[in-house]
């Protein structure tokens, strides 16, 4: 039995990608605008929720570029380059090798729930009764 093939991507580019994808949305409902300049109404309605739709892609790209000056630079054992992780455990930038800062977590399965607030306190609990 073959193991799935499983490609993870990081965070910052997940977002990244989404912020890319909010500005062509915007585009092409402009253009569309510009398809309906016959009704003045319709045009200016569509060139509104352009404009929008690419501030909001803006505020994005803004967001996930102060997200990143806090993510961890590391080095990716796998590919040996320079990548940045965001959070317990995330993805290579370049080569998609799942990463995690955590030794517990060394080996498992790449989940993204172990970045979720509640595994954090789980884990931070464990830590404690460890320490004990």
């Amino acid at each position: 039995m073959e193991k799935p093939n499983l490609v993870y991507s990081s965070k910052i580019n997940k977002i990244r990608s989404f912020a890319l994808i909010l500005l062509f949305v915007g585009i092409i409902i402009m253009y569309g605008g510009i398809l309906a300049r016959t009704i003045p109404w319709l045009m200016f309605t569509f060139f509104g929720l352009g404009v929008l739709f690419v501030i909001l892609s803006t505020i994005v790209y803004f967001w996930i570029g102060l997200l990143s000056t806090r993510a961890v630079p590391i080095i990716c054992p796998a590919c040996e380059k320079p990548t940045k992780m965001l959070g317990i455990v995330d993805a290579c930038m370049h080569c998609k090798q799942p990463l995690t800062m955590e030794k517990s977590l060394e080996g498992k399965a790449f989940d993204e729930k172990y970045n979720s607030p509640a595994y954090r306190r789980k884990l931070k609990k464990e830590k404690n009764k460890n320490k004990k």
